[in-house]
């Protein structure tokens, strides 16, 4: 490994009126982040990336555009996303403009993130705005990228976390109907991965929570995340509930990945088991696991499309 993200040092300026000013509908930039690290992200496409050229006025991609087989003649999109080398791009909804992408940005991760056998579902229409150059990864070669620059996984999770606080900030400070929160309990492992990370995760610990128990606080350190093995568990922000998790639900990675404090309180609603490992534990697991990256990267991104959600 040539070396690792530093997750406490801002490696690009961070301007929070920017973050705010923007309408939660706005396309989700990694580079407004303090955590992009745009060295970082180079490593990645550069070491399963194929290299692109695009002339002005290209559609690089539509808006409701669905990855997967589709027509007569089952022809299959696959979604890309991008690093953009030279050149800009224009992100568009409803035809109207939302943003400009330009050199070191990257741009059409979250579907890539979070494609799966159901397929998954552009946000934007991409346009090439001038002559681009870029590197691209689809999902499988992302996932492949990672064996090589794991610490990617890591530092977009961190970008993710902070668009994430974002939103739960904003959600502090309106009334959300009941009927937008979920009941939700997708996991994000299924019984065949939970039996196995027992097994594989170093420094970790299977601990057991009471019914009514205070797993975590909101505002409080954190230096543990929790995989549920058993049981059930609700996820609240300022005493309302924005998720309920069971076997195979995530929760608690937010303040670990980036040592930030807790944004969200967990309570135990029946029994449970939950295996619990620190920060070490997750990174060497990224590590040894590309897949295991991917699986966590898509938890969020699922997360912050239902934490837009509850807004509509």
């Amino acid at each position: 490994m040539e070396d690792d993200f530093d997750f406490t040092k801002p490696h690009v300026a961070f301007n929070p009126d920017n973050t705010i000013g923007r309408a939660i509908s706005a396309p989700f930039k990694p580079t407004v982040s303090r955590f992009y690290d745009v060295k970082v992200a180079t490593r990645l496409f550069k070491t399963s990336g194929k290299k692109e050229h695009f002339p002005a006025g290209e559609t690089l991609f539509l808006e409701n555009e669905k990855s997967g087989k589709h027509g007569l003649f089952g022809k299959r999109v696959v979604h890309r996303m991008y690093l953009i080398t030279a050149g800009e791009v224009a992100l568009y909804s409803h035809e109207k403009l939302l943003d400009t992408i330009k050199v070191d940005d990257i741009f059409g991760e979250m579907a890539v993130i979070s494609d799966s056998a159901a397929g998954s579902t552009r946000s934007a229409m991409a346009k090439v705005t001038t002559d681009c150059s870029a590197l691209s990864l689809d999902a499988a070669e992302m996932q492949a990228a990672l064996s090589h620059t794991p610490e990617f996984a890591l530092m977009l999770m961190s970008v993710m976390f902070e668009r994430l606080r974002f939103l739960a900030a904003r959600l502090t400070l309106r009334d959300v109907a009941k009927s937008n929160i979920s009941s939700r309990s997708e996991p994000v492992f299924d019984a065949s991965a939970l039996a196995a990370l027992e097994h594989k995760v170093e420094h970790a610990t299977v601990v057991r929570f009471a019914e009514g128990h205070q797993i975590m606080e909101s505002g409080q350190p954190g230096t543990t995340m929790y995989i549920v093995l058993e049981g059930r568990v609700t996820i609240a922000i300022n005493n309302k509930i924005v998720e309920k998790l069971t076997a195979g639900g995530v929760f608690g990675e937010i303040a670990l990945v980036d040592q930030s404090p807790r944004t969200a309180s967990a309570i135990a609603r029946t029994d449970c088991a939950l295996l619990s490992m620190n920060r070490q534990a997750l990174i060497d697991l990224v590590k040894a696991d590309p897949a295991v990256g991917m699986t966590m990267m898509r938890c969020v991104a699922n997360r912050m499309r239902y934490m837009n959600s509850l807004f509509t």
